[in-house]
């Protein structure tokens, strides 16, 4: 078998760490397994990195934090590459372009327009494990670039993909998919299964454990992925096109994201094309916004609110205030103390009452409900921030015990 592992910065975060793991790629080796291995920067390297660039320049251009960043994932190759072959093991550590990850020239965020992995087919052929170092790759103009927040597991996913590997397994801290934060929900969950959809949800609306680009990816190639524990030696959580049990189970988790700002637009003209012209201004700002919620207000206008991530808040009234003439609002103002806390889950499609029982707990406990958003899958809220966690143990109660 062909089996494509990826290992976060945490598992790799000291000496003693990065010889835990090369056990673990050891056993999968000795197992007849050929293994390709992504590992992410050391623990808080890639914090440290940017800290250092500031110490030098409040303001650096990306391509030249790109090519600062991407040294914290080599680091760790060639560190577990040593640990391998301590152990007596063929190891090869490859960078981002090395293993033919190619990048569109959006510096820091870059996105994989193809692996060409010629170089990693060679050395699999070899009966080598292939480590490659993770968010990162190159672009046409052979500049090294990163792919943004969760990279690695879209560079593992990315190479399970044209590589057709038979696993894609994502070690991280935890024992796999909970049905909330088990270090900061008693009684959470473990799932055995989740659908890339749920998966999908739960990594978009602010669960730490796999990023939704890598998500995406492993949904359009199919490629099912395993969750699990580099500490624990025991089975994860696998995320597939169709999981056992989905509609047994209501909902399969909560997320709590936040990295979310409230915006009012108040005093918008009550008259075609008002909306239109808020949202044309957020656009042109490349501006992403999520739940909205447009009231009555006075004297024939309307109040016009939505959220945004927190770091674009400024950006976004800064976009606002430049088309205030055109537009035709009073005011905007901000609110950065909110969260927004989700439940998700395939079950809710055939199932009536969900929401109703995640605003009864809310309610028993108290706790505003500023905004709602709704999909298929998935019901959110917007919550005060300081609410935001005994909200999530409260909706989990709700459901789970």
């Amino acid at each position: 078998m062909l089996i494509v592992q990826k290992f976060g910065g945490s598992s790799v975060a000291d000496a003693a760490k990065i010889k835990r793991v090369a056990g673990v790629i050891a056993d999968t080796y000795l197992e007849g397994n050929d293994v390709v291995v992504v590992l992410s920067a050391q623990g808080d390297t890639t914090d440290d990195l940017l800290a250092k660039a500031a110490e030098i320049n409040r303001n650096p251009s990306k391509r030249e934090l790109d090519m600062l960043l991407a040294t914290g994932e080599q680091i760790s190759i060639s560190l577990m590459a040593m640990a391998l072959e301590s152990m007596g093991l063929p190891a090869v550590s490859l960078t981002g372009w090395q293993a033919g990850f190619k990048t569109n020239s959006d510096y820091g965020n870059a996105r994989i327009l193809e692996v060409t992995a010629e170089r990693v087919r060679s050395e699999l052929d070899k009966r080598r494990i292939v480590l490659i170092a993770g968010f990162q790759g190159i672009n046409k103009y052979d500049d090294i670039t990163t792919l943004g927040r969760g990279g690695s597991d879209t560079s593992a996913v990315a190479v399970a993909a044209v590589l057709r590997a038979d696993k894609c397994q994502i070690y991280t801290d935890v024992e796999g998919v909970y049905t909330a934060d088990p270090r900061k929900v008693e009684g959470a969950v473990k799932l055995d299964e989740i659908t890339y959809d749920e998966m999908l949800e739960l990594a978009s609306l602010g669960a730490q454990v796999l990023h939704n680009r890598s998500v995406m990816m492993a949904k359009k190639y199919s490629i099912e992925l395993e969750v699990l524990s580099s500490y624990v030696r025991k089975p994860g959580t696998k995320v597939k096109e169709v999981a056992k049990n989905v509609e047994q189970m209501k909902i399969s988790g909560i997320a709590k994201d936040n990295n979310v700002a409230r915006i009012a637009v108040v005093g918008v003209p009550d008259e075609p094309g008002a909306a239109f012209k808020v949202f044309r201004a957020l656009s042109n700002a490349h501006i992403s916004v999520d739940i909205i919620l447009q009231s009555l207000g006075k004297n024939h206008t309307n109040d016009i609110s939505f959220t945004v991530t927190e770091n674009d808040s400024d950006a976004a009234v800064a976009a606002l205030e430049q088309a205030k003439d055109s537009i035709g609002f009073e005011h905007v103002s901000v609110d950065n103390h909110v969260s927004k806390v989700s439940i998700v889950g395939a079950g809710m499609m055939t199932s009536s009452g969900i929401a109703t029982l995640m605003f009864e707990a809310l309610y028993e406990a108290s706790i505003n409900i500023q905004m709602i958003s709704t999909s298929e899958i998935k019901v959110s809220v917007l919550v005060a921030e300081d609410d935001a966690d005994l909200a999530v143990r409260t909706i989990h109660n709700k459901f789970f015990k």
